[in-house]
């Protein structure tokens, strides 16, 4: 008989069909995903493919007596109670590396959007306002030779530095690890404290990962220090601000805007941020390229495929 397989989302991508030859595999709907469902459907399984949306609590790993791996479609792992997985035996694998590029890439399409007020230019001729140009029409803030801050440097923020250096960005970062002097040299980049990035930077984009200890990284206290004509940017994870302080910081225009591709209580948004014209927000679309899905698809079924069969995963948490 073969072990059965739970995938909560579709999958982009022809890879399934390789753990179809191997496994009963049940596909739920995405509109039918919630913790009654997972509870009813997890029992006879041993291996679920979960996305970052879908939260596997210590309920959901009791009751899977059955599960061997949880492979979650996403870098972040947030979503899991992985203490509760490791205590049943239950092995927990994600999806790192290959979203590297496609979250920089959109790093900086944010980084773009808000500082010259592209969503705004494209609303603005959509909506026939355009009348020729106007010495005054839509001024933004050059990015070129400017600060940028990068909170947690690992692959994506120095991916994002490297792309930083052709627009003759000084970069400066903190992190839990300081970064080695020869990795320093190669991204052109400084180390400072989360205080002095704050106060030094015109951009400040979020790359560290969602703990207890980050939870809330930026608030009020570290708003306070930014620049009134700076950013902050984050496709990180949203519970890495304190979106109600944020949104009192834009409306005082204390700091300059912000971009936002994550939120606090998504899909929830704070109250206020929508109406805000100096933000800009997308939903969650850092990894979102046809090729990077794909390969995320591969990775999380390539894991499944080498557990059920009695093998080491690839990229275990």
């Amino acid at each position: 008989m073969k072990p059965k397989v739970l995938i909560t989302h579709e999958l982009p991508g022809d890879s399934i069909q390789k753990l179809k030859e191997i496994a009963d595999v049940e596909i739920l709907e995405d509109s039918n995903v919630n913790k009654a469902v997972l509870m009813e459907k997890i029992v006879d399984k041993e291996a679920i493919i979960s996305f970052l949306g879908d939260e596997i609590d210590q309920d959901i790993i009791k009751q899977g007596n059955k599960l061997r791996i949880i492979a979650n479609y996403a870098v972040g792992f947030n979503n899991i109670d992985v203490e509760s997985a490791k205590k049943c035996g239950i092995i927990v694998t994600n999806t790192p590396d290959v979203l590297t590029d496609s979250t920089a890439d959109l790093t900086w399409g944010l980084i773009m959007a808000i500082a010259r007020r592209i969503p705004e230019g494209d609303a603005f001729v959509k909506n026939n306002l355009f009348k020729g140009w106007e010495p005054q029409l839509l001024i933004g803030q050059a990015v070129s030779g400017k600060t940028l801050g990068i909170i947690g440097m690992g692959r994506i923020g120095q991916a994002v530095a490297r792309r930083a250096n052709g627009f003759q960005m000084k970069v400066l970062y903190t992190k839990r690890t300081r970064l080695t002097e020869a990795e320093e040299r190669s991204l052109n980049a400084e180390y400072c404290s989360l205080e002095e990035l704050l106060q030094q930077s015109d951009f400040v984009s979020l790359h560290t990962p969602l703990s207890d200890a980050t939870k809330h990284l930026i608030r009020k206290e570290q708003l306070d220090f930014m620049k009134p004509t700076a950013y902050l940017i984050n496709t990180s994870r949203g519970a890495l601000i304190h979106e109600k302080d944020l949104v009192e910081k834009l409306k005082a225009k204390e700091i300059a805007g912000a971009a936002l591709d994550v939120f606090e209580d998504e899909p929830k948004l704070a109250p206020g941020l929508t109406e805000l014209k100096n933000v800009v927000l997308t939903p969650h679309i850092g990894s979102s390229t046809i090729e990077t899905r794909i390969q995320m698809a591969d990775l999380a079924i390539a894991n499944v495929i080498a557990v059920l069969q009695g093998e080491k995963p690839l990229t275990m948490v």
